[in-house]
């Protein structure tokens, strides 16, 4: 994974976890690496895989069952929320980076609309 200097390390795990769960490459109730493969997986400190995983059950996207590991929601309105949670920010960032290039949202809906349109046809 290549990491974004402007975003702390543990907050881009995070985010990567949740969009593996939200599109299915981790499955709902599963579980999930212990912290030291997860520190490894993503070349991190396990101080900050500790960290990754204590946000994530703070927002309930996993728990921990001691002595049996971490595991990742199984709740389908909590993924269904997140998912939704994860398109509102996608839609906010492009909408964003649209009004930094000039165009208003009305623009920004109708260049979408044609790009949508024009790869429909592929």
């Amino acid at each position: 994974m290549d990491f974004n200097p402007m975003m702390p390390i543990w907050l881009q795990v995070v985010t990567a976890i949740k969009h593996d769960l939200v599109c299915g490459i981790i499955q709902p109730g599963s579980k999930l690496p212990g912290g030291r493969d997860l520190a490894v997986k993503y070349s991190i400190n396990p101080n900050t895989a500790a960290r990754v995983y204590q946000e994530l059950e703070k927002e309930g996207i996993c728990e921990t069952r001691r002595g049996l590991g971490t595991f990742a929601t199984g709740d389908p309105d909590r993924i269904e929320g997140l998912r939704r949670t994860m398109a509102r920010d996608a839609i906010t960032g492009f909408l964003r980076e649209m009004e930094q290039l000039g165009y208003s949202h009305a623009e920004s809906l109708t260049l979408l609309t044609e790009e949508e349109n024009a790869h429909a046809g592929k």
